[in-house]
């Protein structure tokens, strides 16, 4: 059967209170978490600022690829969120009021006068405040908000949505599900590893370049630990199509022994 080629995924998280501290993200194990699901994974991830220049070079060079990218934050009312203004300059573009958009806005503030939060008159300048988060690059479509109906956008494969987790998230998986359903369990991989003891890195490197060497679609990895377990040791693994990744696998716990190394921890 022939399979979809998947694009590469990448999130792109904007906000100075994340790369300040005084917002912890929680975007990224979310978005790895709902990709595995769906049997894709992420590519990569850039923390930005709310700098509008910083935020428009970032996605000039994001909107060149042709990988799917979620971006997240900066595209509330306030002076501090520049993310619709930075992706119409990238873009070359003007921005405007969306009229689905605008439609859903004071459909939202209808709601909250009904709950006798405030008023749906949209003459008032706090409601004409809140169209401003209708406003995005010319030739963006819309992206639901379950949560209060302000909608995020979507422009040349990019995903912009708000930095609540409690709105952001639905809103990936409505876009992972609805444009991205074509590329879902596309491709099977898995994931194997175990411990290495009493083996210095250096030594078995020259067998995780043979290994990508011999089977090019398995990816191998190193990740030194100084001894949480109780002894120093390195969790050695594979990722990569099932039937070439259990090869590979064999290939390196054999290696590991033939140079010396252990395969359980050593005696105390």
């Amino acid at each position: 059967m022939q399979t979809t080629a998947i694009p590469k995924v990448r999130l792109i998280i904007i906000g100075d209170e994340i790369l300040s501290g005084r917002r912890q993200d929680k975007h990224f194990s979310k978005l790895i978490e709902l990709l595995s699901q769906r049997g894709m994974q992420l590519s990569g991830a850039e923390f930005i600022s709310d700098e509008r220049d910083v935020i428009a070079a970032t996605l000039a060079r994001s909107f060149a690829t042709q990988d799917i990218v979620f971006c997240c934050g900066g595209i509330g009312a306030t002076p501090d969120d520049q993310t619709r203004q930075a992706a119409a300059q990238a873009l070359g573009v003007e921005l405007f009021l969306h009229p689905e958009a605008e439609r859903l806005i004071a459909e939202r503030c209808a709601d909250n006068e009904r709950r006798g939060q405030g008023s749906g008159d949209m003459s008032l300048p706090e409601n004409q405040q809140r169209l401003q988060m209708g406003v995005f690059p010319v030739g963006a479509d819309i992206v639901p908000n379950a949560y209060n109906k302000i909608p995020g956008f979507y422009i040349q494969n990019h995903t912009f949505m708000p930095g609540f987790p409690v709105m952001a998230w639905p809103m990936m998986e409505w876009t992972l599900d609805t444009r991205y359903r074509a590329f879902h369990h596309n491709i099977t991989r898995v994931e194997h590893s175990f411990l290495a003891f009493k083996l210095p890195e250096s030594r078995i490197t020259p067998a995780l370049e043979e290994l990508e060497k011999k089977w090019p679609g398995v990816k191998a990895f190193s990740l030194p630990s100084m001894g949480e377990t109780g002894h120093p040791h390195i969790d050695l693994g594979v990722k990569g199509e099932p039937e070439a990744a259990a090869e590979a696998l064999a290939y390196l716990r054999a290696e590991v022994v033939r140079v010396g190394g252990q395969l359980i921890p050593p005696q105390k």
